[in-house]
């Protein structure tokens, strides 16, 4: 039986990529050695990390003045890096506030200067994207999360800065890669790997080069993207295999056709599922149909006594990790690059049985 993985994260990873790396595992490019063992400063470990991000600079498109910084501690630690980095003091920051991590986001920027919450779609439990908002004149950024795993909205157009001198910072832990953006309109993108580039452990900060001119020389070094920028991302042992495997990903996206076929194709997979959702008279979706993610859609059946029933048959047929957040319950199905078209037309098919028979 095939299984298909609907975790939002760590998330499913391109098989044939899987595949491709079982024997670097072992024994990397015939050193004897597992890619795993060897030293980050090593010339084939420097090699790899240059290639991967040779690829993802060529993938995004990325301007030759910004840095691609590779490090860890997840989007968590980012939400403390960026105002650390690029706020004065008692200066402030806009945020839109699209769900929980834009919410522990502008907390985190609370515990520096004063992150100000400007648009929330909290009291509808987040089920749109808010565009009604005005931006503080006095504010260095404006931090937006580009799509949310946990309520499945997701931003389709970004929105504009107004003020001189403001930049905006973007949360893509769960769609980079899913699309084609124009990384020019940012001055920060973060994201951890664990959805679309690879493994967790590592998360991808992409950053105007001129914006680490901002930071605080008084911060502990480890928390300065300058010298992170400074030092290749190697001012501590990154984590080798998931920058590996990063590189591997990279390349599968673009063997597999690019940004263009991975829009397309996630489109697809997405319509397909909510098309039989909208459709149903036993599942509902409660977001916002513009608003809808293309890679995290949450659906809630129309008796909740059935939950427990649809998760125990959905993995008895292979369909694994369809429970909802903890925080709002349900289903959801997250359907990232390398969750193939199959694996949804296979829930589809689940569903409608499970309804047949249930509803």
């Amino acid at each position: 039986m095939k299984i298909y993985n609907f975790s939002a994260g760590p998330a499913v990873l391109p098989e044939t990529v899987l595949q491709a790396v079982k024997d670097a595992a072992v024994d990397y490019l015939g050193s004897g050695m597992s890619v795993m063992e060897m030293s980050h400063r090593s010339k084939p470990i420097v090699d790899l990390f240059e290639t991967a991000s040779s690829r993802v600079k060529d993938l995004l498109d990325i301007p030759s003045n910004y840095h691609i910084l590779w490090l860890q501690g997840g989007a968590s630690l980012q939400f403390s890096m960026v105002p650390f980095n690029l706020l004065s003091e008692y200066g402030s920051a806009d945020y839109i506030d699209t769900g929980s991590w834009s919410f522990k986001a502008a907390a985190e920027c609370n515990k520096l200067g004063i992150g100000k919450i400007i648009a929330s779609s909290r009291d509808s439990n987040y089920t749109f994207i808010p565009k009604e908002y005005a931006q503080n004149l006095d504010s260095s950024y404006l931090h937006i999360t580009s799509n949310n795993t946990i309520y499945g909205t997701q931003y389709n157009i970004f929105p504009e800065v107004k003020s001189d001198g403001e930049i905006l910072v973007a949360d893509m832990s769960s769609d980079i890669l899913s699309r084609r953006i124009d990384v020019s309109q940012f001055g920060v993108i973060y994201a951890g790997a664990q959805k679309n580039i690879g493994p967790a452990g590592l998360t991808m900060v992409i950053i105007k080069k001129d914006l680490m001119e901002l930071e605080n020389e008084n911060l502990p070094n480890i928390l300065r993207y300058s010298k992170h920028s400074e030092s290749d991302s190697m001012l501590n042992t990154p984590p080798t295999f998931a920058w590996y495997m990063a590189g591997k990903v990279f390349k599968w996206i673009k063997q597999s056709g690019g940004l263009e076929f991975f829009k397309e194709q996630n489109h697809l997979k997405a319509s397909t599922l909510y098309n039989y959702i909208d459709n149903s008279e036993f599942y509902s979706n409660p977001v916002k149909i513009e608003n809808r993610s293309i890679m995290n859609v949450p659906f809630i059946l129309a008796d909740n006594d059935l939950d427990s029933v649809f998760l125990k048959e959905s993995e008895d047929n292979g369909l694994l990790n369809l429970k909802g957040h903890r925080s709002v319950g349900g289903m959801r199905a997250s359907i990232y690059n390398a969750m193939p078209l199959e694996g949804i037309n296979e829930l589809v098919d689940f569903m409608k049985v499970f309804e047949a028979k249930y509803g």
